[in-house]
Parts: C-alpha cells; sequence; structure tokens
C-alpha cells in the first residue's frame, strides 16, 4: 500500500523524501517497482488454482481437509494449514449435508391387514397362522 502510493506520488516529489516520510527504505520501493509480487504470493496464486480445480473435481463439496490430501497426492508440498488459509480467501466451504436428507421419498403407503387372527394364537395345524410384533 506504502509503495503504491509512493509510485503514485513519485511525479511530483523525490522517491527518497516519500520513502523517508513512509518510513520505507527506498531499495524496497525499488525492489517492488522490479518485481510487486513475492514469491510467496507468486506460489499462493498457483497453488490457489490447485485448489480450486480439487474442489470442483469433488463437486464442490471437499473441505480443506480433503483437498490438502488431493494435493499431497499430486506431489504438492503444502501444509493443512495454508491450504485453509487460500481456500478461506478464495471462498471455498466444505457443502456440509450434501447427502440425502431423512424424510419421505415416494413409494406407496403401508396397508394395514385385517385381524383374522383376533387374538386366537392357538391353531389346528401348523403353517396356518403367522404373525409379527413390530416394536
Amino acid at each position: 500500500m506504502r509503495y503504491a502510493f509512493i509510485d503514485v506520488h513519485c511525479q511530483q516529489h523525490p522517491v527518497r523524501v516519500l520513502c523517508k516520510i513512509l518510513c520505507v527504505h527506498p531499495s524496497g520501493f525499488y525492489a517492488w517497482v522490479k518485481e510487486p509480487l513475492s514469491q510467496r504470493a507468486l506460489e499462493d496464486e498457483r497453488q490457489t488454482k490447485l485448489v480450486k480445480e480439487a474442489w470442483k473435481d469433488s463437486g464442490k463439496a471437499y473441505g480443506y481437509r480433503k483437498i490438502h490430501d488431493d494435493l499431497i497426492e499430486l506431489g504438492e508440498d503444502v501444509s493443512a494449514n495454508r491450504v485453509a488459509r487460500l481456500a478461506r480467501l478464495a471462498g471455498i466451504r466444505a457443502e456440509i449435508g450434501y447427502k440425502k436428507k431423512p424424510g419421505t421419498y415416494g413409494g406407496k403407503p403401508s396397508l394395514v391387514v385385517d385381524n383374522t387372527l383376533d387374538r386366537q394364537f392357538t391353531v389346528p395345524a401348523p403353517n396356518r397362522a403367522w404373525v409379527t410384533d413390530i416394536t
């Protein structure tokens, strides 16, 4: 932010004066002009693309833990905390509860059968009456 301010105002004031006012070193400003993004920022950018790809491949369901496992399988050297940070900054979240919700899903309603035994459980021969208990 400070370097961008210096870059905008360097036409009106000397760079060294602006650096002194903003408490930054001029060599830091010139290094920023030469390469605005650090190596870490470039690596974050590359790994964020990999995180997004792994998330999309999972059907947008995986969280950072499973994405981290996928990246390790790809041969990336990345920690789970870094994946969590990159996923949070990219707006990636695990889809919680993506399995089937409990409830009715169609089908025929059960039929209530008439009580033909009328609580007379003694039968003259085997295999004449079948009963069950639902508790």
